[in-house]
């Protein structure tokens, strides 16, 4: 993508919907709540722990990838403040982005507000705040991606690696990520790089060029560290000569699909723009807006419409001044599916951005990081969803000396092996200082294994991965105690797995 001002630190006309309209999408987005645990995929859809299909439908708040190593926004109001206007606005995802700068030791945030407001971010480390946010959105019920936005705070690249940042310290800290937030299901997926672009390549073969096989690389790495995370791939700008926005050209998954170790797992990601961000050749095409669906189909649509994977659009924003651009964004949203006629059947996104300082887009937020930008908020009504379950750890996060500590462990026992199939049982102990609300554990066994039954427990399984969740009867387990449950597998003869146990 070709980029002016939206990274910089410094809205509208538009079609305002009815108020009625607004209040109905929300009263909807209120209703019932799914997205409890990980997530996996199956095709095009997310499904929760239990099965349930859910939808991403939510909004970039940037700021940790920039020189302040923190979220914008917070020198004037409490981070507690912003999550709790996102959810009642309706969204339901963070997408949260970020430089590598923030894992170097002691990095510390600039342009927090302590006086009176995130009175528990002072003296945090970005790291440390970064753990608060996620652990006070999970609690809210909003889930986080983690989006790898630049290596460093000076901007961004067209490669996922640069002479400061080579790719061993990109995926360094993309498994530390992965591992600091490992139990902590609030954190859905991990966004690999953002916004590949020329002389990126997808499927060239060239090692230092081929997004594509670096995403492999990179993915693995993360599942290796979690295998329960989704691994969210960006596209390119150029593929076979045909170019499109930055990371927003997925053309070469039809030949050359990322493949990962742990099966779904892998969801694509598409970046669109308006005007106000570049001019394209589409928005002067004579027959515009209706030659849009056809454009998306070709660079990342067909991906969701040939049930190969499910297809987030990860970033699209405008300042809506352009009457072309709120044409743009009507076709866009309808291009998406609405909620109510499709459910979590249809594309998931995130909007740029929370951030009313995102120079070529401005945000939801007007300047004063108060007031909603209604008429941009309002468009994109008929495509939110509803919100997940909450979960996640206490107010602390990762490492906070406060409060009791919510852990567990497993131990996986064969009772029967007949060659054919056998029985086991899994022993969950509560390990932690605090009664468990709720568990789940994980394995993946190292054969063609299935569960074909299972009892005191629910389960889904994923190629070799399976995961169990507790039954309405046997989640709360108080301190030093214990719950069961059994399966029934085939075929026989697999070695015992290794099981991780989560506290949910």
């Amino acid at each position: 993508m070709f980029r002016t001002l939206r990274r910089a630190l410094c809205v509208a006309a538009a079609l305002l919907l009815p108020l009625a309209g607004v209040q109905s999408a929300r009263a909807d987005v209120a209703a019932e709540a799914a997205g409890g645990g990980y997530w996996h995929t199956s095709g095009r859809q997310i499904l929760d722990a239990a099965g349930q299909p859910v939808r991403i439908a939510g909004i970039n708040w940037f700021g940790f990838e920039t020189a302040n190593h923190v979220v914008h926004g917070l020198w004037t109001r409490d981070y507690k403040s912003m999550i709790d206007q996102m959810k009642s606005l309706g969204y339901n995802t963070i997408r949260m982005p970020y430089s590598d700068d923030i894992l170097k030791p002691g990095t510390m945030p600039d342009s927090i507000n302590t006086d009176g407001k995130n009175t528990d971010l002072r003296g945090l480390t970005s790291l440390q705040v970064l753990d608060r946010i996620v652990a006070y959105a999970g609690q809210s019920g909003l889930k986080i991606v983690l989006d790898r936005h630049r290596p460093d705070a000076a901007g961004q690249s067209a490669l996922w690696y640069t002479a400061s940042v080579p790719e061993s310290t990109w995926i360094t800290n993309l498994k530390a990520l992965a591992t600091r937030y490992k139990g902590n299901s609030s954190v859905v997926g991990i966004d690999l790089h953002n916004e590949p672009h020329d002389p990126a390549c997808w499927g060239c073969g060239d090692t230092s060029r081929d997004w594509r096989l670096a995403a492999q690389r990179a993915g693995n790495a993360v599942l290796s560290a979690n295998p329960e995370l989704l691994i969210m791939v960006e596209g390119v700008q150029s593929h076979n000569g045909v170019n499109g926005w930055w990371g927003g050209n997925l053309m070469g998954v039809a030949q050359y699909p990322v493949q990962l170790d742990v099966a779904n797992r892998l969801v694509y990601s598409a970046h669109d723009y308006a005007t106000s961000v570049a001019q394209q050749s589409w928005f002067s095409d004579p027959s515009f807006p209706a030659n849009m669906p056809g454009i998306w189909d070709k660079y990342w649509g067909y991906i969701f419409k040939q049930n190969i994977a499910p297809v987030w659009l990860g970033e699209f924003g405008t300042t809506l001044q352009p009457s072309v651009d709120q044409k743009w964004l009507v076709e866009l949203v309808k291009y998406l599916r609405s909620t109510s006629a499709y459910g979590a059947d249809g594309f998931h996104w995130t909007f740029w951005s929370w951030n009313p300082n995102s120079g070529d887009t401005g945000g939801i937020l007007k300047d004063d990081w108060q007031t909603v930008d209604t008429a941009k908020d309002g468009y994109l009504a008929s495509i939110k969803a509803p919100g997940f379950d909450a979960g996640g750890p206490g107010p602390g996060g990762p490492g906070d000396p406060g409060g009791g500590n919510a852990t567990c462990t497993a131990a996986y026992t064969v009772g029967s092996d007949w060659g054919g199939g056998f029985n086991a049982e899994v022993k969950v102990t509560n390990a932690g200082s605090v009664p468990l609300k709720s568990w789940k554990v994980t394995w993946t066994w190292s054969g063609s294994q299935k569960v074909t039954n299972m009892w005191n427990a629910s389960h889904t399984q994923s190629g070799a991965t399976v995961t169990a969740v507790n039954a309405a009867h046997n989640g709360t387990v108080p301190v030093g105690g214990s719950a069961s449950f059994g399966l029934g597998g085939a075929p026989g003869g697999g070695a015992v797995p290794s099981v991780s146990c989560t506290a949910t």
